[in-house]
């Protein structure tokens, strides 16, 4: 291996992994967020299933 593929190798691991770091947190709050409205959705159903 070269040293040029040494050192692009090594930017394109960094790239990934920056790009991770950016995506991950926003993935786990789309699911949280999504997590959320559904138990809002289920809890309002349950609590109009009851007065009826």
């Amino acid at each position: 291996m070269s040293y040029l593929e040494y050192v692009v190798g090594a930017y394109a691991v960094f790239v990934a992994y920056l790009a991770w770091d950016f995506l991950a947190p926003r993935l786990r709050l789309a699911r949280a967020r999504r997590n959320i409205v559904q138990r809002a959705r289920r809890e309002a159903t349950r609590n109009t299933g009851a007065v009826e």
